[in-house]
């Protein structure tokens, strides 16, 4: 193994512990020392691969969004015996590609800590910048599935139905459904 890609595997390992730190405990939680415990490595090497706190969040970020793309790149993938067949079924997909996988306790402490991120402006950028890859991969599900809706639209319902969903004490995935089918034509 060489060098760079020693060094690569090293901040791709110190990145992915860094969102999983912010998924687990939120973004006040993101420190080099954190981070390195978390990683199982020296606080040098989280300030060596990252300068500061924001390259480290920016990082966090980035693998968070990705996290995000993959799991609808997942879903997609899973369509390749055929779409489903209904209104509900292709509801239930889509809601599914935007979804974290899990229970409705998955979803609800995934949610509550991405909520937080938006206080942290560098990671927050960093979604931002993944969005464009996520939408992507949404509109292939949708078109896959054959409903009619925006991507960027499709994502910010299934959010909203997550909002109403735990604050109202009700089922994620099927009041997704439930919003998605009732505007998707």
């Amino acid at each position: 193994m060489t060098r760079t890609t020693k060094g690569t595997q090293r901040r791709d390992q110190l990145a992915a512990a860094a969102a999983d730190l912010v998924l687990r405990e939120g973004p006040g939680a993101l420190t080099h020392r954190r981070v390195a415990a978390a990683a199982g490595a020296s606080l040098s090497a989280t300030t060596y691969y990252f300068a500061d706190l924001d390259e480290l969040a920016t990082a966090a970020g980035s693998v968070l969004a990705r996290s995000w793309a993959q799991n609808a790149s997942a879903v997609l993938a899973s369509l390749d015996a055929g779409p489903p067949t209904g209104a509900h079924a292709a509801a239930d997909v889509v809601a599914a590609a935007v979804l974290p996988p899990g229970d409705d306790d998955a979803v609800r402490a995934q949610y509550e800590h991405l909520l937080g991120s938006g206080r942290n402006r560098t990671l927050a950028r960093a979604f931002a910048d993944g969005r464009a890859e996520v939408d992507e991969v949404v509109a292939r599900v949708i078109a896959a599935v054959g409903l009619e809706l925006a991507p960027a639209v499709a994502v910010a319902l299934v959010d909203g139905a997550v909002v109403t969903a735990l604050s109202e004490d009700r089922p994620v995935r099927p009041t997704a459904r439930d919003l998605l089918l009732a505007v998707a034509r």
